[in-house]
């Protein structure tokens, strides 16, 4: 890279399916993303307190079962928590990262976390390259939105719901 190109945006990847993990930073990388990758929340947590660099979108799987339970306390600064918790944490730490929630059981998982259909970015597992690569591009494209800040209804045929 040049002086004079811009950086390519950096994606963040949890999952503790590390083959995920490692096929989603592959197809990204691939389309020219810088990629970070891990396979728990705990690690993720330190990545976006750490990493010098920008991380413009957090992927993460909604269900990220933590290794040895542990319970969120002040005295734990990279606590094991799930998808949605590590996505609010995150933005805490990076206001503007984008967020895509992925999972194998999307209206089950999404149900039992209060989500609905096109509240936020979703991919449904399995996916194929293509769905990930445009539902990234396509978040990207658009200004982050702080989560628990209400966002505004969307068309029935806008809703960012791939799988």
């Amino acid at each position: 890279m040049t002086a004079g190109q811009a950086q390519p945006p950096t994606i963040l990847i949890v999952d503790d399916d590390l083959p995920i993990v490692n096929l989603c930073k592959a197809f990204l990388e691939e389309a020219g993303y810088a990629v970070l990758g891990t396979d728990g929340s705990s690690e993720a947590l330190k990545i976006c307190t750490q990493h010098k660099g920008s991380i413009d979108l957090l992927l993460t799987d909604l269900v990220l079962p933590p290794p040895g339970f542990q319970i969120a306390s002040a005295s734990n600064q990279f606590p094991h928590v799930n998808g949605l918790e590590l996505a609010v944490r995150a933005t805490r730490i990076r206001s503007a990262l984008r967020i895509i929630l992925m999972s194998g059981n999307p209206d089950k998982e999404l149900a039992g976390h209060g989500i609905k259909r096109g509240t936020l970015p979703f991919l449904a597992k399995p996916f194929e390259r293509d769905r990930l690569l445009a539902l990234v591009k396509n978040v990207l494209a658009q200004p982050a939105t702080p989560l628990g800040v209400e966002q505004p209804a969307r068309a029935a045929n806008d809703a960012e719901w791939f799988g």
